[in-house]
């Protein structure tokens, strides 16, 4: 069997004999056939919901579009410009903000925002940079159901008219991305993110990939969109070239559950349990540190047997993702310690990138994982509790010391991909 990880611009190839193979789970979503732009103007032009862009820009004065960061492997190219249009050609005189979603991640630059935009945009239109820890540039709306302050950008507060764009995948804790995710965490303060990320959410069953119903982050984030008013969403689905293979506009809610339940038929595949479970976090830019890794780890988990190996390739080009998640990975005894106190702390009290170390905490406590990186994050990954291997067949070779030399193997070249079902 021959297959091939993304990782970083490129992939590693996977070279294995059929017999060793338990199964390979790949998502079935196809690749783009048609033309992106057509595909996206389309589902601009017959909206869930009925109104369109148009239609929603009269009498409004002023817009602030959500657009996706620098983690996101959104086409915008083939989405903004659209929306831009359609905005001013219900209403010439509107004024538009593009406000990019940083959630929790670092401030977009200037390069990350031309290579996502274009030149022309960049150049030409007013575009904010979502903070999450100033206090001074965020302004509380309302409660959550949880509790939680909802506290969201000024910008965004402001503005007559909000509306986004976005991509659906799959998400390990929220179910699916897109929709909702734009306001929560996309434009959140802080304490917002923090609130809805508490030890106890993310230790829900619900809170997993592809599960929408009962999960408490999910209703939390549908409630921040209906506070902040927002109104419209043009949302894609991708291939695994980054493609636009459908897209979906107009109600926030109307057109992301289309969008979810197109998705969920493409990559929800049946769980094929091994000793050694292999994948990738899509290749960049999803895979360019270890915080946004331990998504497609949750795939790996949802297949391997207890004490099984899990060797997770992302290039993590951008080191660790979040100093937080780092420390409490160096620093804990071990990760059952970790988690154990990650348990006891209350919905207030929730740590800075609490929610990713306490799912990588959970998945080491029943799981060696091995990292295929590049040679400057040896020492950080193993700091963090896990293996380092320069190369796949490296760390194959130590999972078999593990887990033995006849030990089968699931490999999902993509973990974030697909929805791992049993």
């Amino acid at each position: 069997m021959k297959c091939q990880i993304p990782y970083g611009s490129g992939a590693l190839e996977l070279v294995l004999p059929d017999e060793k193979v338990a199964g390979v789970l790949e998502s079935s979503v196809a690749p783009s056939q048609g033309n992106e732009d057509e595909l996206v103007l389309e589902a601009m032009a017959n909206p869930y919901g009925g109104k369109s862009l148009k239609e929603l820009a009269v009498g409004k004065k002023t817009c602030a579009i959500i657009i996706s960061d620098h983690t996101r492997p959104v086409p915008s190219k083939h989405i903004i410009p659209f929306m831009l249009a359609e905005l001013r050609e219900g209403n010439p005189d509107i004024e538009i903000t593009l406000l990019v979603a940083t959630g929790f991640h670092r401030p977009t630059i200037t390069d990350e925002l031309r290579a996502k935009l274009g030149d022309e945009i960049v150049d030409s239109e007013r575009i904010v940079i979502h903070d999450a820890f100033d206090a001074d540039s965020n302004v509380k709306i309302g409660v959550l159901p949880s509790g939680a302050d909802l506290v969201i950008d000024r910008v965004a507060v402001e503005t007559d008219l909000l509306v986004s764009e976005g991509f659906i995948e799959p998400h390990f804790f929220a179910g699916f991305s897109g929709g909702r995710k734009s306001v929560l965490p996309g434009v959140c303060d802080a304490v917002t993110v923090m609130g809805n990320h508490c030890s106890k959410f993310i230790a829900s069953p619900n809170a997993r990939t592809g599960v929408l119903d009962g999960n408490p982050l999910h209703n939390d984030m549908v409630d921040a969109a209906r506070q902040a008013k927002l109104a419209y969403i043009v949302n894609v689905v991708i291939d695994e070239e980054k493609r636009v293979v459908a897209a979906f506009a107009g109600d926030p809610f109307e057109a992301h559950k289309a969008g979810t339940e197109f998705l969920a038929g493409q990559c929800r595949v049946k769980a094929v349990p091994a000793d050694i479970v292999i994948t990738g976090n899509g290749g960049a830019p999803l895979d360019q540190n270890m915080y946004q890794a331990v998504k497609s780890m949750t795939a790996a988990e949802a297949c391997a047997n207890e004490g099984g190996v899990i060797i997770e390739c992302a290039e993590c080009i951008d080191g660790t993702g979040g100093e937080g998640f780092y420390r409490a990975l160096k620093d804990c005894e071990s990760a059952q310690a970790l988690m154990d106190e990650i348990l006891q702390v209350p919905q207030k009290e929730t740590k800075p990138d609490q929610w990713e170390y306490q799912i990588q905490a959970r998945i080491l406590i029943h799981h060696p994982v091995i990292y295929v990186s590049c040679p400057q994050m040896r020492e950080t990954i193993e700091e963090m509790k896990m293996m380092y291997a320069e190369t796949l067949d490296e760390a194959l070779e130590k999972a078999r010391e593990i887990v033995g030399e006849d030990a089968k193997v699931t490999v999902i070249p993509n973990g974030i991909s697909v929805i791992v079902a049993e």
